[in-house]
């Protein structure tokens, strides 16, 4: 990362930690990971109602709405860490494999790049492996 980069990403951060300390001060030292760890996924049925067929009762299943969400994380890039994160733990949740979430990522290469997709496999790779470390 260069350091027009690093500088601009800093400064990034610090307007959206005033963005936030100006809308509630409680929330300036907000941490997604910690989100993360309190709420690390939703019950089935949450998923169900809300990525499944409760709100489209002849569309998708959550599962293939979960990869539908990581393919769209994953040309997000690096900005959706936190969020492909969570939806990586949804996916395994609504019964996809690490085949399919990485088969999933690697389709989305041709739409936000070699980086983009190579951060995805990342991300999801430790997701497994905290996946594994808990079993």
């Amino acid at each position: 990362m260069s350091d027009a980069f690093s500088k601009m990403f800093s400064q990034m951060l610090a307007s959206g930690q005033e963005m936030a300390r100006a809308f509630n001060p409680k929330l300036e030292n907000f941490d997604m990971r910690a989100f993360e760890k309190m709420i690390p996924t939703m019950s089935a049925e949450m998923m169900e109602m809300w990525f499944g067929r409760t709100f489209n009762r002849e569309g998708l299943d959550a599962k293939t709405r979960m990869l539908l969400t990581i393919g769209a994380l994953t040309v997000q890039g690096a900005m959706a860490e936190p969020q492909l994160r969570l939806a990586v733990r949804h996916a395994r949740q609504a019964g996809a494999t690490p085949r399919e979430i990485a088969e999933t990522i690697w389709q989305m290469s041709m739409f936000g790049g070699m980086p983009a997709m190579q951060k995805a496999l990342n991300i999801a790779q430790s997701v497994f492996a905290e996946e594994d470390a808990e079993k």
